[in-house]
């Protein structure tokens, strides 16, 4: 092979792998946030997980991004590794889409398609028509990278040789196909690579089939990869892609002869039989497993054991994997993280009650302790919102995002609002200073009024629920209304000489902090209604 051959052979994969690659960028970005819900929409049902799993990974034209966001899901406890097996599952499936594209001989129109494309990307005024066209340039030289890599290959002919210990030997082929498919990262652009020799003549059907086996193996890297930085249950995930890869792989040699044999009945032309027996192996693989989900968990379980239960204090959904594989997954992550902050400045708020109400130095300390809590996770929110934000995001999920940014104001000024609290019981503790029965009636009132908004707010951000929304904002307004009347009854007291000056002033205060608290939720039910805008419901749906 000469020197300008092989630069031939790693251009057609390189660009392969990049027509891919756009193609399935393009594919993403135009799916915005339906990606998004359609992977909420998990169940604990492994048909429904294999049916998601396949859906992405043809939206978004990678199982190995599917599967990366799968580790992510399961380290962050978004999913149950039962749950994301069947997701696994569907990948593998959804992979075989791309596979059965290249297997199309369409090599003059892929030009035409990068001409349109490349046209519609630099001239269209609109974000989605941009995509279009990168997508319709993807395309197209998906299909110019093929036919480079099979022009590249014609020093091949006649020598049978080379794959003559393949032929007696399929093994070998598979630790081939594995091996290639780990240095180049990309599935596709090995089944690619394995379609241009055989359509060739350089390799018959059952060496290439035991290379197609390999590179399923071989694409479960990318998930180990992930998986690394990750909890037990990450691994467990990872594992149970490569196991299941692996098994599989097990099954199908002995049968391989036969298998060979059923595919050639399938097609006339040695690609698309290529491309039907990467289809064919992993529905198969995926209906011989799916009676055995619960078995096959528990056997990955002993295999690698779970961690002993560990309270996360740090980020525990943000998973940087998911913004390079999925930005819309990656939103929904830094939603959820944001309503597990949300939770952490309740408890604040509740801990100021404890603290004011019982006289409580236990509740005090922990509401300082958990402030830490809520600014490290303000820290690391906006910065991974700032590298999410990088990505060129659609306008929908770059409109999401700013809300959801805000909203984590929000919530880190809520958690302030609770210190400003204590620092008003240290200060009354210090001086010895009490409310009047009246007074303390009047803050426990507000208190339950404003802890309402508060936890409405949050658990309509969880469920992005409109009605919840709707009841905060009217709780808001309730709110304002009773810190006005209070504090002009607490002005009555203090010209009656009912309660000293000093207590005065602190109960003043904690009025107008509470009444900020309510506004912060306020904007946190605001965060809500734009959620519900971008899904296009304008109503409550009682």
């Amino acid at each position: 092979m000469s020197f300008k051959v092989l630069l031939q052979l790693l251009g057609g994969v390189g660009m392969l792998i990049y027509g891919i690659k756009v193609m399935g960028d393009s594919l993403q970005n135009l799916a915005g946030d339906r990606l998004r819900r359609l992977i909420a929409k998990l169940t604990g049902t492994p048909i429904k997980g294999v049916i998601v799993g396949t859906a992405v990974t043809t939206i978004i034209q990678s199982s190995s991004a599917t599967t990366v966001m799968v580790v992510s899901f399961v380290h962050a406890g978004l999913m149950t590794l039962y749950q994301a097996f069947g997701v696994i599952m569907g990948a593998n499936i959804g992979t075989t889409v791309t596979a059965q594209i290249m297997a199309f001989k369409i090599t003059d129109i892929a030009y035409l398609c990068v001409l349109i494309g490349a046209f519609l990307f630099l001239m269209s005024k609109t974000k989605r028509q941009r995509e279009i066209g990168a997508g319709l340039a993807g395309f197209g030289i998906l299909f110019i990278g093929m036919h480079i890599m099979g022009d590249s290959m014609s020093f091949l002919k006649g020598r049978d040789d080379l794959f003559m210990p393949f032929r007696h030997h399929p093994i070998w082929a598979v630790f081939a196909g594995t091996a290639v498919t780990m240095v180049i990262q990309s599935s596709s652009a090995t089944v690619g690579l394995t379609m241009a020799m055989a359509s060739q003549g350089f390799m018959p059907l059952n060496v290439a089939i035991a290379f197609i086996l390999g590179d399923n193996i071989g694409t479960t890297i990318t998930a180990v990869l992930a998986s690394l930085g990750g909890n037990r249950s990450a691994k467990q995930a990872a594992a149970c892609h490569v196991m299941f890869n692996v098994l599989g792989t097990l099954i199908m040699l002995p049968l391989l002869p036969w298998y060979s044999k059923l595919i050639a009945l399938t097609a006339s032309d040695i690609s698309r039989q290529v491309a039907n027996a990467h289809t064919f192996f992993n529905v198969a693989n995926t209906l011989i497993f799916l009676p055995f989900v619960k078995p096959y968990v528990n056997l990955i379980r002993r295999i690698v054991p779970d961690d002993g239960v560990v309270k996360v204090y740090g980020p525990a959904f943000l998973d940087r994997n998911l913004i390079s594989a999925s930005p819309a997954a990656a939103l929904d992550a830094l939603k959820k993280e944001m309503v597990r902050m949300g939770y952490f400045a309740k408890s604040m708020l509740e801990g100021c009650r404890g603290a004011i109400v019982k006289w409580s130095d236990s509740s005090a300390a922990d509401v300082l302790n958990t402030e830490k809590i809520v600014n490290e996770l303000t820290h690391e929110i906006v910065r991974y919102g700032t590298e999410l934000g990088q990505k060129g995001l659609s306008s929908d999920l770059s409109f999401l995002l700013n809300s959801c940014i805000n909203g984590v104001g929000d919530i880190e000024r809520m958690g302030d609002h609770s210190t400003n609290l204590v620092e008003m019981y240290q200060y009354m503790r210090d001086h010895n200073l009490k409310f009047t029965e009246s007074a303390m009636k009047e803050f426990e009132e507000m208190f339950s009024l404003v802890y309402e908004a508060v936890s409405k707010s949050i658990e309509a951000l969880d469920k992005e629920d409109l009605c919840l929304a709707g009841e905060v904002m009217e709780l808001e307004d309730r709110v304002d209304e009773m810190e006005k009347r209070l504090r002009a009854r607490h002005i009555d007291r203090l010209n009656h000489g009912k309660c000293s000056p000093g207590a005065g002033v602190v109960f003043i205060d904690i009025l107008s902090n509470l009444e900020r608290v309510g506004d912060h939720a306020h904007n946190l039910a605001c965060v809500v209604m734009d959620m519900a805008k971008v899904r296009g419901q304008e109503v409550c749906e009682a």
